[in-house]
């Protein structure tokens, strides 16, 4: 696809539709304010765009597209920038549109549990709007306190608690978005159920801002649990841990959140963030389990049930965490690990995702490919959803070992993925650094069907093109 060059005059029109203090180049804003658009939270990559355009509402995104379609000029979506397989970046350079003006909760409905928000909305902003009045919005990745719910749409982002309510695509009920054409569309209704015509609210989530920009969301809500209970439990064996976590959910409970964290993950996250945590040195890997619900003492007796599943295996001394700021502090070190392995080294994060019960051999398989391959692995994740972040450190690798020789042991832990009946990504998306990756996960059939519905909803692909493909 060839694209053409965004002109003096094209700019003078993006400044007519937005405004000259919202239109951003190079030469107006401080280098590093400047930087920060061509990059996002994946390794070390920046793509400096040649113009950053921040409009502020549905019309103003339509104008800016619209222009864009007409003279073939790519256009790149942007939320925060917290995203971690590179579907931010402007690889094409052309317009970087970012929502970040875009944010506002339009309306709480608290008669039908619902709200309307914008997609530049913080998502942790948006869980404690909805909380003072005693609803909830379940999905929470790791970096809730900054990231974009546009975002966390673009790859219908998880977190912990997706193990017992699911990820933000189970919330949404409608949206609003602008087409690379320009036009403004709404994908279904405010209701609960929808039988009228292909599921195009389910298709523009997860396909990272290539079909079109989302400009208005529907959210369902729910009731917020008043209780929670939060263990961490250490274990001497890493494969025991990931063994216990099928078994907890074979029991008949179903935690609120079930995460996995290899010794170093913890030990790197909690010296980040100078939390003090003992760590034994038999202690290889913990999980951290939490229980929530509006009835306490069910709890408790769901938490009996736990520790009874625990016996079984060779486990340290289980912290109960009792207090509400020793459980923040301990999703405070588990949140944060992300940015500890970062502070350390650069890294790529693998965001692989398995059944439950082969969470196991998917973690002995990874460990066993870095052996053989000589690097070093730091392993995190959704363990209730067998989504298991695997961070390769960088560390003293060489240029060409870190850009080329990677490549077959990432392979193969893909493969191992697949065979196991899992996929290549679960919630960070294929954007820019998977893409290469995506045909070990689908057949050619499937791919063809995909670049048709993107030849549909972008016949000129300005739409953050060089991504998943």
């Amino acid at each position: 696809m060839e694209y053409q060059v965004l002109t003096p005059a094209l700019v003078a029109e993006l400044e007519t539709i937005v405004g000259p203090q919202h239109v951003l180049t190079a030469q107006r804003v401080e280098a590093d304010v400047y930087a920060d658009y061509g990059r996002d939270h994946t390794e070390d990559f920046h793509f400096a765009p040649d113009v950053v355009v921040r409009p502020a509402n549905a019309e103003e995104v339509s104008a800016i597209v619209r222009l864009c379609y007409e003279h073939r000029i790519p256009v790149t979506p942007r939320g925060a920038g917290t995203g971690l397989s590179g579907g931010a970046l402007p690889i094409h350079h052309g317009v970087l549109l970012s929502t970040e003006r875009l944010n506002r909760i339009l309306a709480i409905d608290e008669r039908n549990l619902q709200a309307t928000v914008e997609p530049g909305v913080v998502n942790e902003v948006f869980q404690n709007a909805v909380k003072e009045v005693g609803l909830f919005y379940p999905p929470d990745p790791a970096s809730k306190g900054s990231c974009f719910l546009g975002g966390n749409l673009a790859h219908s982002s998880g977190g912990p608690k997706a193990v017992k309510y699911g990820t933000t695509r189970d919330y949404v009920l409608n949206l609003q978005v602008v087409l690379p054409t320009g036009d403004i569309i709404w994908t279904a209704a405010n209701t609960l159920k929808n039988s009228t015509g292909y599921n195009l609210t389910q298709l523009m989530i997860g396909s990272e801002g290539t079909l079109g920009i989302i400009t208005k969301v529907v959210f369902r809500l729910l009731p917020y649990p008043q209780h929670t209970i939060l263990m961490l439990v250490p274990f001497r064996q890493e494969e025991q841990a990931a063994e216990a976590v099928s078994a907890v959910f074979r029991a008949g409970i179903i935690p609120s959140g079930m995460e996995f964290m290899e010794r170093e993950a913890i030990a790197w996250s909690s010296d980040y963030l100078k939390i003090p945590l003992t760590l034994p040195e038999d202690i290889l890997a913990h999980l951290l389990i939490e229980l929530d619900g509006q009835d306490l003492e069910q709890l408790y007796k769901e938490a009996e049930q736990v520790y009874a599943v625990l016996e079984h295996y060779d486990v340290g001394e289980i912290l109960l965490a009792d207090n509400a700021t020793q459980k923040d502090e301990l999703w405070k070190i588990r949140r944060n690990i992300g940015n500890s392995v970062r502070y350390n080294s650069v890294y790529k994060e693998e965001d692989t995702v398995v059944p439950r019960a082969e969470l196991p051999t998917l973690l002995k398989g990874v460990k066993a490919i870095g052996a053989r391959y000589g690097f070093k692995s730091v392993c995190y994740g959704h363990a209730g959803d067998g989504n298991l972040h695997v961070n390769i450190i960088r560390g003293e690798l060489t240029d060409e070992q870190w850009n080329v020789g990677l490549r077959q042991p990432i392979s193969e832990i893909f493969e191992l993925c697949v065979k196991l009946g899992g996929t290549i990504s679960g919630e960070h998306g294929i954007g820019l650094v998977q893409k290469g990756y995506i045909g070990i996960a689908l057949k050619e059939t499937n791919l063809q069907l995909m670049r048709g519905i993107k030849q549909v909803f972008d016949p000129h692909g300005i739409m953050n093109p060089g991504k998943i493909f």
